[in-house]
């Protein structure tokens, strides 16, 4: 059986995603980071110069939660609708926006779907327009400026159709190298109002005609008036003989209700007795081009920006240690409960205080630790000699005693640094503040190390293709 998913699935799929984060029954996501200890064949495979890819199973879901360090809270305004980053560059040739693109007819570019086609384009002012018209596939040398509700031509043939401007707020936070972000021109998924250039819309109007076929055999000149028929009405335009061949069309009428179009070549009046001449009117999106930016454009990606900055959440985002992985978690619990958290910040560690005498030694990132009485192991994650907190994590390859379990550490049992030697007697054993495996894992992303330090801040852009 033949069948496909269409963009449209796609499209509303990021923006029930995109509602989630505000609706009434909101759903709560945390970005979290993960993975202190280095990739390895011994610890689940890769290396931190190539990390492994990620597994969408419930083993590899499990090991999240083992190795998570720390979550923020991802709010409404940290969400933003993006497309393929498109730069104007002079001497580029784009595709034009036409609706029927396919594998027997493809865009100049090779694109056999309208999204796959390089019809976009972003200037140096971060304004976006659609490409009309490419001056029969030749390179684009005038960057486009007009912002007008109306296409505009520019001065090496190609005409343009602007479509918004990109924010300070979009360009600071939203904007990457691969990805730019889209404007809800309709206003119907952020709540904003709808843009003059939305508002300025023509349902069904034909705005481009193409010569598919020039033909041969017609008489010469300009033919105007032209009907072009289909379901639609009033639109008309101006035919162009040159040479015997149909040379343009130009819509001098757009009309309205158009979904599809047809010029009947051969009954063009005084065109003669020419044959194989075919013109092809490019119908407009529903709306109007212009009217919804977020399909016109193809914006079934999100991408979610979140900085994370020092220790902030009192600690919760440890310092000095080194993380490999960045994920989505979707309406975690606090520790404990069966609650969603609300928290900003939230500890994935566990963690032990250790009592004040005899004085704790200095632990060091990424040592093992034994307990001299539970036979419990860890992995360091973090030592805060003010506190006296040792933060750790137990895995199924550095977390399991002598007996293959995996064991928690107990109250006054000595603890002891397998590399420093450093030694402490545990007066609390202190769970994470995050309840694992409360949540659902949305998205995983192995990358290689970051290492986290006091006066930096990391901007993470997770970007989410429907």
């Amino acid at each position: 059986m033949a069948a496909i998913v269409t963009h449209k699935f796609r499209i509303h799929n990021a923006e029930q995603f995109y509602e989630s984060f505000g609706e009434t029954a909101a759903s709560t996501y945390y970005l979290y980071i993960g993975r202190p200890q280095a990739f390895s064949s011994v610890t689940g495979g890769g290396t931190d110069s190539a990390p492994p890819t990620p597994n969408d199973s419930m083993s590899d879901e499990y090991d999240q939660w083992r190795e998570m360090i720390a979550a923020k809270k991802i709010t409404s305004s940290d969400i933003q609708f993006v497309v393929p980053r498109r730069n104007w560059t002079s001497g580029t040739t784009y595709d034009i926006y036409r609706p029927d693109y396919s594998a027997t007819n493809a865009a100049n570019s090779t694109a056999t779907n309208l999204f796959s086609a390089t019809y976009y384009v972003m200037t140096s002012d971060y304004r976006v327009y659609k490409c009309m018209n490419n001056d029969g596939n030749t390179a684009s040398t005038t960057e486009p400026t007009d912002t007008s509700n109306t296409e505009a031509a520019t001065a090496d043939g190609y005409v343009w159709k602007y479509m918004y401007t990109l924010t300070s707020t979009q360009t600071q936070n939203f904007l990457s190298t691969d990805f730019l972000p889209v404007t809800d021109t309709l206003g119907t998924v952020t709540g904003v109002s709808a843009s003059t250039v939305s508002a300025a819309a023509v349902d069904g109007e034909i705005r481009q005609i193409a010569v598919t076929t020039a033909g041969s055999g017609y008489t010469n000149g300009s033919y105007t008036n032209v009907a072009i028929k289909g379901d639609g009405s009033s639109g008309v335009c101006t035919v162009v003989v040159a040479g015997g061949a149909l040379s343009s069309a130009t819509v001098t009428t757009q009309g309205t209700g158009y979904t599809f179009a047809t010029i009947d070549v051969a009954n063009i009046s005084g065109i003669g007795g020419g044959s194989s001449g075919v013109l092809t009117p490019h119908v407009g999106p529903k709306g109007g081009h212009g009217k919804d930016a977020l399909r016109e454009l193809g914006a079934f990606y999100v991408m979610l920006n979140t900085s994370l900055s020092g220790s902030e959440g009192s600690g919760d985002f440890i310092i000095d240690q080194d993380f490999r992985r960045v994920g989505l978690v979707r309406n975690p619990y606090n520790y404990g409960t069966t609650t969603v958290s609300s928290s900003s910040t939230l500890s994935a560690l566990k963690n032990v205080t250790f009592a004040a005498s005899p004085t704790p030694g200095t632990f060091v990132a990424d040592e093992v630790i034994t307990g001299g009485s539970s036979g419990a192991k860890g992995k360091v994650a973090y030592w805060n000699a003010a506190t006296r907190k040792l933060y750790y994590i137990q895995t199924q390859w550095t977390g399991l005693t002598t007996t293959k379990s995996m064991t928690a550490f107990s109250g006054s049992e000595v603890i002891t640094g397998g590399t420093s030697s450093a030694q402490g007697t545990t007066s609390a054993v202190n769970n994470p503040e995050l309840a694992y495996h409360s949540g659902d894992v949305m998205y995983i992303e192995n990358r290689v190390p970051i290492t986290r330090a006091s006066d930096q801040t990391e901007n993470i852009k997770l970007v989410i293709e429907f």
